[in-house]
């Protein structure tokens, strides 16, 4: 049996990985091992681990690494924690791989610890560019110390070659989230409501927001920019999704539930909402609204507009249902109501999302599989031919 270890840090990570675990665990030459740490670990974030088990999967390491701080020195300093705690989880797993997603920088301690030890690592979601991130530089120095890799689009798969990865080693598989979108049954308005305990209105916001790390202008200022100009709907519903355990991510928090204070009856705000009650938001809200990498990548395939905000996505492939604008107030003003417009509707009919189809995790374990014949360790640096 070969043992893969599927590592997750985050919520909206482990949704994404989901089918790809189930596809491993029901493998009959695989055993999955599932190694939880980050906000997973976290009373703060929701203790989302508990949410893996009920799931099914057995939790076989946990890697405390999240300090109680969203500074860079703290997050210096979480990572550094990391290393230690997946160092000692590899050496008593032994796992035969490990499979990681993104580019979080708990994902970047695991896998820099997997390359000390030898262990073979393959990478989903390598070759996308967000250029307002730490996580650009991140998720490209994952893509170097992997040895599978798993991309989105072929554009994705073009520019993991071009950071010299063998061609034979990359596989165009199309986005994780898809497949969420096409095997989950998704609530209907009144269980949704239900689940939320939130009553919907005709016009209804989803809404997340996430620092934008390599941005000089600050979160508290943009978020406050943007709640600002969702108070000019106020016949809107609005749904806020908390943001991850980022750089200066408590001060969005804050602000958040200051907001759901003062507008209790049109505003509700989650920790997490899980897979299942979060694309089902996007399926009963009009406009879905943030920077989240889910308004570019999993919102299209529902024929819904996305109001991005801001650069922490800029340099991702988008989908012409993708509405991009400053994090001003009246920019994002104005953008809703494109979005909203009976034109912009009717181009919404037409749209194709560019992220696939969503059977990711046949291709996934199928290649994995296809690998074990081969020693993937020997690496060599691709060199584009010369133009």
């Amino acid at each position: 049996m070969v043992k893969i270890c599927v590592i997750t840090g985050t919520r909206a990570e482990y949704g994404l990985l989901f089918w790809t675990m189930k596809a491993i665990q029901e493998h009959p030459n695989f055993e999955l091992s599932v190694c939880v740490t980050g906000m997973h670990l976290s009373p703060e974030f929701g203790l989302t681990y508990k949410q893996i088990e009920s799931d099914g999967f057995q939790i076989d390491g946990r890697v405390e690494m999240l300090l109680s701080s969203d500074t860079s020195v703290g997050i210096t300093k979480s990572m550094g924690l990391g290393l230690i705690g997946f160092a000692d989880f590899f050496e008593r797993s032994k796992p035969n791989w490990i499979l990681v997603l993104g580019d979080r920088f708990e994902i970047f301690s695991a896998v820099t610890a997997a390359m000390i030890a030898r262990i073979p690592v393959a990478h989903c979601h390598g070759g996308e560019a967000t250029e307002g991130l730490i996580d650009e530089a991140i998720r490209h120095s994952i893509t170097k110390m992997s040895h599978l890799h798993f991309t989105s689009t072929s554009e994705y798969r073009n520019r993991v070659i071009q950071l010299g990865e063998q061609p034979k080693s990359v596989f165009q598989v199309g986005a994780l989230g898809i497949e969420n979108i096409n095997r989950l049954k998704l609530l209907n308005k009144e269980d949704f409501e239900s689940s939320i305990d939130f009553q919907l209105s005709t016009l209804n916001f989803l809404v997340t927001f996430h620092p934008v790390t390599l941005d000089y202008a600050s979160a508290e200022h943009q978020f406050k920019e943007l709640l600002n100009a969702l108070l000019e709907f106020k016949e809107a519903k609005i749904i806020i999704t908390k943001p991850n355990a980022d750089h200066d991510g408590r001060v969005i928090i804050q602000l958040i539930d200051e907001f759901i204070r003062k507008n209790s009856g049109n505003a509700i705000s989650f920790v997490s909402l899980g897979q299942l009650r979060y694309l089902s938001a996007i399926k009963h809200c009009q406009v879905i609204i943030g920077n989240s990498s889910s308004g570019l990548i999993e919102v299209p395939s529902f024929k819904k507009p996305t109001v991005n905000i801001g650069d922490r996505q800029q340099g991702r492939i988008e989908a012409k249902s993708v509405i991009s604008c400053e994090p001003e107030k009246n920019a994002i003003i104005e953008s809703i109501q494109l979005a909203l417009s009976d034109e912009f509707q009717q181009q919404l009919k037409k749209i194709e999302n560019p992220y696939g189809k969503g059977n990711s995790s046949i291709k996934i374990v199928e290649a994995i599989q296809n690998s074990l014949t081969r020693n993937i360790l020997k690496k060599e640096f691709f060199n584009l031919p010369n133009r």
